[in-house]
């Protein structure tokens, strides 16, 4: 990639350019039209050696994937596909969690300024997911995913990769029948808005960039992340890593072990739960 000058976000009419925002503290970026994976990218890249932080972008995936090993393919050029690389041996391993958090953070921002939405409209669905709130049903959509890969934990080569998946220029028409009625883009979002996905990694690399600086120094900011959680003193269906369910009461986060605190509907107990997907949730609903 070739750097240019920044440009100011704000002005009318201008693109920002991502690459000189990356250029500026990035170790390594580079832009795909198609890749198998963005993760997979970024581990070779740390496994040659390449320091933090490095990062690859691509307009199509033809391998991607999620959580548990689920695939998933967004059409070309309708997401913000990109994968971040950290070398974090300056965190303490109980803290890695922290790095797919401060990801989350800054995509959440750099898409309400990309498609035009109040700050906080993005929410933070435990353990892994950016969702919005359909206020006319109380559904809760999915608008970004992301899996976070780790390496040698605990030696002196450790390394980490955050994947993210955001849903940017993607029409209804064009969802996949099996999720069409779970997830949403920010197009769906922003009706009538064009939404320029360079503004979404201009910003998000901004936003990453403060973040991680601040990480570095151990200020992880803890309320903010808490804040973004949409499931905070909700009732939620959570579902175990054996195949089972149980219906809890999400109370909170805890920000120095990334759990979700819950407190079963049957019992007093507050417990923490640090593997485990929330899949069943709707706003004003019954679970």
């Amino acid at each position: 990639m070739t750097g240019g000058d920044a440009v100011d976000s704000e002005a009318p009419g201008v693109t920002p350019d991502a690459s000189a925002v990356a250029a500026s503290w990035l170790a390594r970026f580079e832009r795909f039209d198609v890749v198998g994976s963005t993760n997979d990218v970024v581990a070779g890249w740390l496994r040659e050696g390449t320091p933090e932080v490095c990062v690859a972008i691509a307009d199509v995936q033809s391998a991607g994937r999620g959580r548990d090993g689920r695939t998933w393919q967004a059409p070309p050029g309708a997401a913000l596909l990109c994968s971040v690389g950290f070398r974090p041996g300056w965190l303490a391993p109980s803290h890695l969690w922290r790095l797919s958090a401060i990801a989350s953070l800054a995509m959440a921002e750099a898409c309400e300024v990309a498609g035009g939405l109040r700050h906080g409209a993005i929410h933070l669905k435990w353990p892994n997911d950016l969702v919005v709130i359909d206020y006319s049903t109380g559904e809760v959509r999915k608008l970004a995913g992301v899996l976070g890969e780790t390496q040698g934990i605990g030696t002196p080569e450790a390394t980490a990769v955050v994947g993210i998946g955001a849903n940017v220029a993607w029409s209804r028409d064009r969802f996949p029948a099996e999720l069409a009625g779970s997830m949403t883009s920010l197009s769906e979002l922003s009706p009538g808005k064009l939404v320029d996905r360079e503004v979404a990694i201009h910003v998000f690399l901004q936003r990453l960039e403060g973040l991680v600086t601040q990480l570095r120094a151990g200020d992880f900011p803890a309320e903010t992340w808490s804040r973004r959680q949409l499931t905070n003193g909700m009732i939620v269906m959570l579902d175990q890593p054996d195949g089972t369910a149980e219906r809890v009461v999400a109370e909170d986060v805890d920000t120095e072990t990334g759990a979700l605190l819950v407190r079963s509907t049957a019992s007093d107990e507050q417990r923490s739960v640090v593997v485990g997907e929330i899949r069943h949730l709707r706003v004003g609903g019954v679970v």
